[in-house]
């Protein structure tokens, strides 16, 4: 999606009460960031990470799922340069240390840090209905 066309979109959703934005994109973190009061981040170990983003990419390999769009998962794109398991190697180190200074500086937003799938259980569930 260009970046002019998911910063309108986005600038219409943010006009609205009680939205939720999922994802870390940083050409619009500062529009969203403008607006938030609380950032949850789901900090979860390399492992954890790897192992969701293989059985998630399988699944949709074998059920050919859409993603968006009519896009698919395909062996090709998988095992490329633009795959998401060569994303998620490439960036998890540098994510770790990038969100924390980030946020260190906006001490205006509430930092929900969550270092464990256990610890994002127990958080949402402190939230109740």
């Amino acid at each position: 999606m260009p970046r002019t066309v998911l910063r309108e979109r986005l600038a219409e959703v943010l006009a609205r009460p009680g939205w939720v934005v999922d994802g870390n994109y940083g050409s619009a973190r500062e529009m969203i960031w403008s607006r938030v009061e609380v950032v949850v981040g789901l900090d979860f170990s390399l492992p954890i990470v790897l192992h969701r983003v293989v059985w998630r990419t399988a699944r949709r390999l074998i059920r050919r799922e859409e993603l968006w769009a009519g896009n698919r998962e395909s062996l090709r794109k998988t095992f490329s340069r633009d795959s998401i398991l060569v994303w998620s190697l490439s960036t998890f180190r540098r994510r770790r240390r990038e969100y924390p200074a980030l946020l260190a500086d906006r001490p205006d937003i509430v930092a929900v840090r969550l270092r464990s799938p256990r610890a994002a259980r127990h958080w949402l569930e402190s939230l109740g209905e």
